[in-house]
Formats: C-alpha cells, structure tokens, sequence
C-alpha cells in the first residue's frame, strides 16, 4: 500500500493537483445535522444540489456501497483565472473560477488517480461537482484542507483558491491525518461579503449570497442588487480578502480575462451565450438567466449605451428581464430612460414587472 500511496502522489503532482489526502468512507454525520438545519432554518434558500438529500451527499455508501476510502484531490485555478481588474464603465464582471472550465485540469488528475487505483486491483469512481458526495467534509477528513470561515477550503499557500474532486475506492490505503490548523483569530472574510451573507463565521445565510442568486431563477432581491455592482456570475469577495489567499493572488496574477463587455452580452443569442458561458451553471440551459446578471451589472456600471439597451429589454417578452431592464433604467437616469418607463407603464399587465417600474420612476424622480 505504501508503494501504491507513493505512486498516487506521483501521478497527481504530473497533472498539476496541489493536494491529495485519503479519508474513511464513513458518513460525515455532522456535516448531515448541519445542512438539515440550514434547511429546517431556511438559511441554504432554494438550493439543491448536495442540499436536494443530504442523508445521500454525506454518507457515499448510499450510492457506493463498496466504498472504504475516499482519495481527494485539489487543484488550484488562479494563475490561469486572471485578474478582472478595476470597474470599468460597460463590463462586468466573472468570479475567477468561472473564467473558463477550470475543472479540466482537475479531472484529468483525478482520472489518473482512479485509473491508478484499478489497475492496483481496486475499483475507483470520480465525483467532481457531485451531489452525491459534500466533496468540502471530504476534503477536510483527508487532510487537504481546513474548515475556512468563508465556508469554503483553505490549503497552506492557495488559501481557499481550490477545487475538488474525490476518487471512491475500495482500496484501504491508509488514511491521512486532518490539518491541526484553523482560521484562529481571523474573520476578514465575514466584513467583506457585500451582502452580510456571512453573518457569523463559518455559516453562509445563501438567500443572502450573490453567487447564490447569480444561478438561482427568479427575480433577484431589491436590497442585493445595488451591492451586487458590476458582477455577471459568482463573488469572490470573501476570497480575496483570506489572508493565504491575497497572498496568492499576488503571486499567481495573470492576464486572463475576467471581464465581459455587457453591450456584447446583451446583444448576443441563445446559442452564442451557450458556446461562450456554457461552462457556467444556467439555470435550465436558458442563457435568459445571464442576461438578467448582465441587466443588474448594467445598472450598476453601465456606459452611455446602457439606456438604449436596458430600453430594448422593457419590450421582451420574458417579464423577469422587463423587470429588471426597469431597475436598470432608474439607476442610470436621463430623459430617455424617464419616457421608457413611462410608457412601459402604460402598458405592462405583469403586477411585479409594474411594481418594478413604479419603483424605478420613484428613483429617477429622487
């Protein structure tokens, strides 16, 4: 078994994985009480994913019953997710790790792992972005990472700049110690969050979270949307204000891009914001859901074709972009966008859509 460890590590550092621990299979019964009370609470919203059954995502052996160790990996993605730099008037922007699918390098590594441990005469199978498995509990268990109070996993040098990806296996490797290390006295990320999202460390409120709402249906909050600035998909706020993280932010910078031009968003069909951002989570597959980000960044930072473009979304016909094109329009202001929304007025029979033009009348009006 040492041999075959000793190959493990081999074979994760040649494909670029930054970390790689071995846990027990056992179920993480009190990550399970936890995410059941986030429910019962109402603090994880209307999230699905691992929090769809969380008896299933914490304990692996409801899908793998053949499972006795879980081999997890980490990757890091920042040296080639670039910086998205200062606002600038007509762009908005994307949180680092949806720059591009990142979780390429990641899954070639943990498909070498697996294909390691078969041919070691075991069985393996990859989960990565799963719903089967809280791959974070995983992470900490094996030793790859601690409990940050951001909610995500921190690592020695990365900081919380990682994604994860397990390998369950049948092999009994021996298990690898958890890190003796926490965040200690450190609460930078708490203050940071634009939204209080975080209003005790450690516990994500997610109806609060921007990155939450950035792939979640629906309208987006009133009070999240001055806050949400000039974002188009995800947060890294509480990221980049970790400690270990900034320090390697500053290290890893590059020149990837991080930034989309709204204008080109917003014009832009089905079909060419699906081959651009199909690596995102869209709700449905329906890039409608984007241009809705994109309308809520355009008011927030739009230059000076924000208002025809916000103007040609008081006529779709999906009322959810209408309402928030009107938002828009009463945070950017002037004559054209007054006579929009006066005339949108007149004609919308959708009582939310109308409740959000009065709102913005009200705020051009101020």
């Amino acid at each position: 078994m040492d041999q075959l460890w000793e190959t493990l590590q081999l074979v994760a550092a040649e494909h670029g994985l930054v970390g790689l621990g071995v846990g027990n299979a056992e179920p993480f019964l009190e990550v399970r009480d936890e995410m059941r009370r986030r429910k019962d609470t109402g603090l994880s919203g209307r999230l699905k994913f691992t929090y769809t059954d969380p008896g299933v995502a914490t304990d692996v052996r409801a899908s793998y019953a053949w499972a006795e160790r879980l081999v997890v990996g980490a990757s890091t993605y920042l040296p080639a997710a670039g910086d998205p730099g200062p606002p600038r008037p007509g762009t908005g922007r994307v949180a680092r790790f949806a720059t591009e699918d990142h979780y390429q390098e990641l899954r070639a590594g943990m498909d070498a792992v697996a294909e390691t441990l078969v041919a070691g005469g075991g069985r393996a199978e990859v989960l990565i972005d799963d719903n089967r498995l809280v791959d974070r509990a995983a992470a900490v268990r094996s030793g790859v990472g601690w409990w940050g109070k951001n909610t995500m996993v921190l690592a020695p040098k990365y900081g919380p700049w990682l994604l994860l990806g397990t390998a369950v296996t049948d092999v009994e490797l021996e298990t690898t110690p958890a890190m003796a290390r926490d965040c200690g006295n450190c609460t930078a990320c708490v203050p940071a969050c634009p939204t209080g999202a975080l209003d005790q460390p450690g516990v994500l409120d997610a109806t609060r979270c921007i990155s939450y709402w950035a792939q979640m249906p629906g309208i987006i909050p009133q009070e999240l949307r001055i806050p949400w600035g000039d974002r188009v998909y995800g947060c890294d706020d509480c990221l980049e204000a970790c400690p270990p993280g900034r320090r390697w932010m500053e290290e890893a910078i590059s020149e990837a891009p991080g930034r989309v031009n709204l204008a080109e968003l917003l014009t832009a069909t089905d079909q060419e914001l699906l081959d651009s951002y199909g690596h995102f989570y869209i709700p449905r597959r329906n890039p409608a859901f984007l241009r809705r980000n994109a309308l809520v960044a355009l008011g927030n930072s739009g230059g000076p074709e924000a208002v025809a473009l916000a103007v040609r979304y008081m006529q779709d016909r999906d009322p959810v972009l209408r309402a928030h094109a009107a938002w828009a329009l009463g945070r950017l202001g002037g004559k054209n966008a007054h006579r929009a929304l006066a005339m949108a007025l007149s004609a919308e029979a959708n009582t939310d859509v109308r409740g959000e033009i009065e709102n913005a009348t009200l705020t051009l009006q101020a």
